[in-house]
């Protein structure tokens, strides 16, 4: 995989373009030189993370033939409070809602993602303890460690 992040030419502003040719657009808050006009690296990478995790649900979920009517991802995480200020850990919530989605069949779908699937939640678990739960139609489970 190759990425390229170059700067855009105004204060702190950063384009990312990996082989897809889409661009990601990153910035500094003002507090920092930048002028807020993108998101901050960090949030990249847990946006990233989160997006990884959430395409292989996804697909499991349609493969059974799951419907849903809405899915989302929170991800709340912590970090040191001294620089280089790394991700201490980080918990993943699914929200999932639809007609008919068994818990066990959603759950089999995130386990096999957070296990075996998802290359970004395997790489960061190995930095940090990564946990989830997850809302079936507003009914939250238990968080528990990432397989």
């Amino acid at each position: 995989m190759h990425i390229t992040v170059t700067w855009a030419g105004e204060k702190m502003r950063l384009e990312g373009r990996g082989a897809s040719g889409q661009p990601v657009t990153m910035d500094a808050g003002a507090d920092h030189g930048g002028q807020n006009a993108g998101a901050r690296p960090s949030e990249v990478l847990l946006m990233g993370m989160a997006g990884c995790t959430a395409l292989d649900v996804l697909s499991i979920l349609q493969k059974k033939r799951l419907e849903l009517t809405s899915f989302a991802i929170d991800v709340e995480a912590d970090r040191a409070p001294e620089h280089p200020k790394v991700f201490t850990a980080a918990t993943l919530i699914y929200r999932l809602e639809g007609p008919d989605l068994p818990e066990n069949q959603v759950k089999q779908a995130i386990d096999l993602s957070l296990s075996k699937y998802c290359g970004m939640v395997n790489t960061l678990k190995k930095a940090m303890p990564v946990s989830y739960c997850y809302e079936i139609n507003g009914n939250r489970s238990a968080v528990a460690p990432a397989p």
